[in-house]
C-alpha cells in the first residue's frame, strides 16, 4: 500500500492533473473518490489542521450548493459546517494531497510538487498543454 492519498474528483481537471502527476513521480496513490466515499468530520479537520488553513478555506463555492445553503455566514461554526460538508461532499475543494512530507490542497495542481517524496520520473504536460516539467526534467 502507498503513503500517498488523494482525495480526488475524476471530473476535476485540477484533479486529474494532480493524480498525474503524483503517478509522474513513479508512485500509485491511494485515491479516494470523495465524493463517493467523503472523509469523516475527524479525517477531514486533521486534514484541514494539516493543511494549515481554516475549514472555510478548504469550501468550495464553485459549481456547490454554497450560496443557496447560506454558507457565507460567517456566524456559521465549524461544526455546522461540517454538518453540512457531510451532507454535501461537492463543498470540500479539490484535490486534498497527503504524504509523508505533508498536506496540501493542491490549487494550482503543482502544488503536489511540494511534497512528493520522489522527483518526476519524465516531462510532464497538463491537460491544457501547459508544461510543468520539461524535457531536462526541470520545472517550467
Amino acid at each position: 500500500m502507498t503513503d500517498i492519498t488523494i482525495y480526488h474528483n475524476p471530473q476535476c481537471g485540477t484533479s486529474r492533473n494532480t493524480l498525474a502527476m503524483i503517478r509522474n513521480s513513479g508512485v500509485e496513490p491511494q485515491v479516494i473518490e470523495y465524493l463517493k466515499t467523503p472523509p469523516s468530520r475527524e479525517e477531514l479537520m486533521s486534514l484541514v489542521q494539516a493543511i494549515g488553513l481554516s475549514l472555510r478555506d478548504v469550501l468550495r463555492q464553485k459549481g456547490t450548493p454554497y450560496d443557496e445553503l447560506g454558507l457565507g455566514n460567517p456566524a456559521l461554526t465549524d461544526a455546522q459546517l461540517l454538518d453540512v460538508v457531510a451532507q454535501y461532499p461537492i463543498l470540500i475543494q479539490r484535490p486534498i494531497v497527503k504524504t509523508p512530507l505533508g498536506v496540501r490542497l493542491c490549487r494550482p495542481s503543482e502544488r503536489v510538487l511540494e511534497i512528493l517524496p520522489n522527483p518526476q520520473q519524465g516531462p510532464f504536460t497538463k491537460e491544457d498543454g501547459e508544461v510543468v516539467i520539461g524535457k531536462d526534467g526541470q520545472r517550467a
